[in-house]
């Protein structure tokens, strides 16, 4: 029966299963908030397989937007008397407008020209939340005011849940909200033009594809989603700090977007559950996690070139057919 849905509803009912049954296998409530922390990674990837995977772009300083979500979050409350969920728009909408705006002049690079821009535009981001001390607290960050999940769960329930379970359940409906636009994007108009730039930005000019605007269009979404990743991460953690806007974030969400595969949203999500959940796997070799980490990452990029979920369905593929 499976089979004749399409592509996009079966990797959401995937993923909807894969949600759903992972709590069976949590030996403490800890690992909640280890699920938690990949669906909210797994959002801002999303972004970047729109960007990277479908439009064949690149971006080595999409923390910035990551940072701009967290801190609209932190200071919407405070300063503007914002719900932090109206915060989190916010931020999405402010980041999607920092993009447009840049990513007008900088995406007519191409290359090592367009990933130092982006670059710059990365570091600049993170070099005002870090100094702006009066504002975002500087290197120390800020607190952030919470949703409040488990207290409205309690109130409408009637029984307590803790906030690690309801973060779960709410970063997953999250997760599902964005893999649902992504995967429809796959095939709409706009998704064939994106897919067309990432194989020749010649001939998509060529057969008439205004090219600037959609990468213009691909850039803008892939900042709202970073965002939204962002304000997320500030309200699970109550706490922001500017690392999270940092070079290193951006490298670690492009290296989840390569590692799972790049040209697929669930192969997206794949990078992104590796790398978050593989090092507190990997805390029993002690000293030598990172380099069990590096060694790992090395490896799946050498023997599955095209991802880890593309390669791994292309070998079930050859093993199905005779």
């Amino acid at each position: 029966m499976t089979a004749y849905l399409p592509p996009r509803v079966r990797a959401l009912i995937i993923l909807t299963i894969l949600i759903a049954l992972a709590p069976m296998l949590f030996p403490s409530s800890f690992y909640y908030r280890v699920g938690t922390l990949i669906f909210i990674n797994s959002i801002a990837v999303i972004g970047l397989v729109i960007l990277i995977g479908y439009a064949g772009q690149i971006s080595l300083g999409h923390a910035g937007f990551s940072g701009i979500g967290a801190y609209a979050c932190a200071l919407g409350p405070v300063h503007l008397g914002l719900h932090p969920f109206a915060s989190l728009i916010l931020g999405a909408v402010v980041s999607a407008l920092l993009a447009w705006f840049v990513g007008r002049p900088i995406l007519r690079l191409k290359g090592h020209y367009l990933a130092v821009a982006t670059l710059g535009l990365g570091m600049l981001i993170s070099m005002v939340l870090t100094n702006e001390t009066q504002l975002t607290g500087g290197p120390d960050g800020m607190a952030v005011e919470g949703l409040g999940l488990a207290k409205a769960v309690r109130e409408t329930l009637g029984f307590k849940v803790k906030t690690s379970v309801v973060w779960y359940w709410f970063g997953g409906g999250m997760l599902l909200i964005g893999a649902w636009l992504a995967l429809n994007l796959y095939n709409s108009p706009t998704g064939r033009v994106l897919r067309s730039l990432h194989d020749s930005e010649i001939a998509a000019k060529t057969v008439g594809a205004d090219v600037a605007r959609y990468k213009l269009v691909a850039f803008v979404i892939s900042a709202a989603y970073a965002s939204v990743a962002g304000s997320l991460l500030a309200l699970f953690n109550r706490f922001i700090t500017p690392d999270i806007a940092s070079f290193l974030h951006s490298v670690e969400l492009v290296t989840m977007t390569v590692l799972g595969g790049a040209g697929s949203v669930l192969g997206g999500i794949a990078g992104a559950t590796l790398l978050t959940a593989l090092p507190q796997v990997l805390t029993m070799f002690h000293e030598y996690e990172h380099v069990m980490l590096g060694l790992i990452m090395m490896l799946v990029m050498i023997f599955m070139r095209d991802g880890l979920l593309p390669t791994l369905r292309k070998l079930m593929l050859r093993r199905a057919i005779p």
